[in-house]
């Protein structure tokens, strides 16, 4: 009984193995995979540099207030005389554009024009100060010039030395006010002057009260409003933000150190923003800036890329997505990359071809990457031969990270080259739940 349990048992495993030994040869290797192919086509291939910027107007003027106020009301939009100026407003130069209140403004000139009215009057009145002095000089030296003939025709008997000392002491006192005189002058012209200086000053700063346009251009930014205090210290506090023309933007780019060695001056840019994806733009590079950036160990440079924005559509500020035209090949067969990583099992090689292929296949690790862009790489195609596949050895050139630039004695425009395969389950068209569990590793939909 034992014996014939133990029989029945075998028999059984022995079908159990045969059936999924059968199952597995008739979904897996008695259907060939439908090989999925791309043409070899002919045509320009474009190498860029990809970057992230922000378009920036050409040239941004920001107004800020040279003196601490409050802002007291705007100005009128040229437009309508109803509306004050605000963001999107058009402003000519000298377009008023805030009023600061200029009350404390206004007593600092006239204090200053007083000031000035008091430093004139002082010199003036040291003129006339220097004329009397110089009058009593006059008759301070007649004196003592007769005195010193009388004294010699005399002998010096009528004319004691106490007067000649006197009339001497009166000549040298006068001489030495004029002197005090003239420089009493001196410092009320100067007093004047500085005076004067005040009240420009003062002026100018009242001048400063009102805030207006120094060019032609669109307010894009208001940062303060009516009531709001601003104050001056060593930073000009902003109060706009106009740009002077965006009919000609910038896009601002980061650049990797990595690439900058291949941007530039007059080199040719594209690009797109996302609020108009079908849309390309063109531009140039026009300054590549010196002062790098490190962040998180990388450098980056920022680039200044021209574009005419005639049409409107590019505002301040929005994110541009841009390649570098880096160098162009015309006139090349091209092959998407799938077809370069791409690499078939062994018994889909023909037989002839097998030991050679297999030989130089790549290591798993190298199957990844894109195709190589350096010319003098090489790389394989698989094209049909029957049921087998044939390698097809080329030249790996230029890729633009979809198509690649190949070049080959057997490769032709208009040949198909597998880029990868897709096995179909048995029964149900090729369509399957590929969450589904799989009996012996097989019948969902295999892709390479």
């Amino acid at each position: 009984m034992k014996r014939f349990a133990f029989i029945l048992v075998a028999v059984l495993l022995f079908a159990g193995m045969a059936g999924g030994g059968y199952w597995y040869w008739a979904y897996h290797l008695s259907r060939p995979p439908n090989f999925r192919t791309a043409t070899v086509g002919r045509g320009d291939l474009l190498l860029t540099i990809s970057a992230t910027g922000t378009a920036q107007p050409e040239e941004v003027i920001d107004i800020g207030a040279q003196v601490a106020g409050q802002i007291k009301s705007f100005g009128a939009d040229p437009r309508d005389p109803n509306k004050t100026v605000d963001y999107t407003t058009p402003v000519e130069a000298g377009t008023l554009l805030a009023q600061i209140d200029d009350t404390l403004y206004v007593s600092d000139v006239d204090a200053a024009r007083a000031s000035l009215q008091v430093a004139k009057a002082t010199e003036v009145r040291s003129k006339a100060d220097l004329e009397q002095m110089k009058a009593k000089l006059t008759q301070a030296t007649n004196d003592f010039e007769r005195i010193k003939k009388v004294r010699a025709d005399a002998g010096g008997v009528s004319i004691t030395q106490t007067e000649y000392d006197q009339y001497e002491a009166a000549y040298l006192t006068t001489k030495s006010n004029v002197a005090v005189g003239e420089a009493s002058i001196v410092q009320a012209t100067a007093s004047a002057a500085q005076a004067d200086a005040a009240l420009k000053k003062a002026e100018k700063n009242l001048g400063y009260c009102t805030i207006r346009s120094p060019v032609k251009g669109v307010i894009i930014d208001r940062r303060v409003n009516v009531g709001q205090t601003v104050v001056s210290s060593l930073n000009a506090p902003s109060l706009f933000l106009i740009a002077k023309d965006l009919k000609r933007m910038q896009v601002w780019v980061q650049v990797n150190e990595a690439d900058i060695g291949q941007i530039q001056t007059g080199q040719d840019v594209t690009f797109t923003v996302d609020t108009f994806p079908s849309t390309t733009f063109k531009g140039k590079v026009g300054k590549i800036r010196l002062n790098a950036t490190m962040t998180q160990n990388v450098v980056t440079y920022t680039v200044e890329v021209n574009t005419d924005n005639s049409s409107g559509k590019l505002l301040p500020y929005l994110t541009a997505n841009l390649q570098f035209e880096v160098g162009k090949h015309e006139d090349v067969l091209l092959v998407p990359n799938a077809a370069l990583r791409y690499i078939p099992q062994p018994q889909q090689i023909a037989p002839d071809a097998r030991e050679a292929a297999v030989t130089k296949a790549p290591r798993k690790k190298d199957r990844g990457g894109d195709a190589p862009k350096d010319t003098s790489d090489r790389g394989t195609l698989w094209v049909r031969d029957g049921k087998f596949l044939r390698p097809v050895q080329v030249k790996v050139g230029w890729t633009d990270g979809t198509n690649t630039e190949v070049q080959g004695k057997e490769l032709n425009e208009g040949v198909d080259v597998v880029i990868g395969e897709v096995r179909e389950s048995n029964g149900n068209g090729g369509a399957s739940n590929p969450f589904a569990p799989k009996m012996f590793g097989g019948s969902g939909p295999k892709s390479q």
